[in-house]
């Protein structure tokens, strides 16, 4: 289950290019829109709680609390997008998307492997092939992972999304015969280095001690 997160906001007044300016004052510059809302509404949220939050948490399926100044009420939210400065890569822009809590909602949750496949313990190659399902659930029990055990791939097996069992609640959204992994067969040249490594058999040795 998601558990909510409070995060301070105010409304913003610096819209566009002049917004830059809050880099250095502490807070992010953000847009609110969704349910309920005519329009977006232009925020400023304090930067070290949103960081904090983004630790701890996945953007795609984190639930939020905004307890925005002026409002009676907090909103409840999710991450839609986050933009990143590409040479910083500190937190530029935040998109939240308000949400009801009885309405189920489309949202991408990371995918976590777990134990060891059996075909990589005989030499075989573990491929994930994805790192993230879509999934549809109401925001409360929106999953900040979801689990996929390999433990009993052999070489040549794969796990596929509809192999998957998810949280009451939650649906999966993806193909079913869509492979999230699977355990290839070694590649050549990691045969051969198995052979390199090899003790080498010495001709006539198995004689002379017999």
């Amino acid at each position: 289950m998601t558990a909510s997160t409070t995060l301070s906001a105010r409304p913003r007044t610096m819209i566009g290019k002049s917004s830059r300016r809050m880099a250095g004052t502490g807070e992010i510059p953000a847009v609110l829109y969704g349910a309920g809302r005519d329009e977006a509404l232009s925020l400023a949220v304090d930067r070290h709680g949103f960081e904090l939050l983004m630790a701890h948490h996945a953007a795609g399926s984190t639930l939020v609390e905004l307890e925005i100044e002026g409002e009676n009420k907090r909103v409840n939210a999710m991450i839609r997008e986050m933009q990143t400065n590409p040479v910083k890569g500190t937190i530029v822009h935040v998109d939240f998307f308000e949400v009801a809590l009885d309405v189920a909602i489309h949202a991408v949750v990371s995918v976590r492997l777990v134990n060891d496949a059996v075909g990589v313990k005989a030499g075989g190659v573990l491929t994930t092939e994805r790192h993230e399902l879509n999934v549809e659930a109401k925001p409360a029990e929106l999953p900040r992972f979801i689990e996929v055990d390999v433990s009993a791939l052999e070489i040549g097996d794969a796990v596929h999304v509809g192999d998957v069992v998810p949280p009451k609640g939650v649906t999966l959204l993806d193909d079913p015969e869509g492979v999230i992994a699977s355990v290839a067969p070694p590649t050549s040249e990691e045969v051969e280095a198995t052979a390199e490594g090899a003790e080498p058999e010495v001709i006539g040795a198995k004689a002379a001690e017999e």
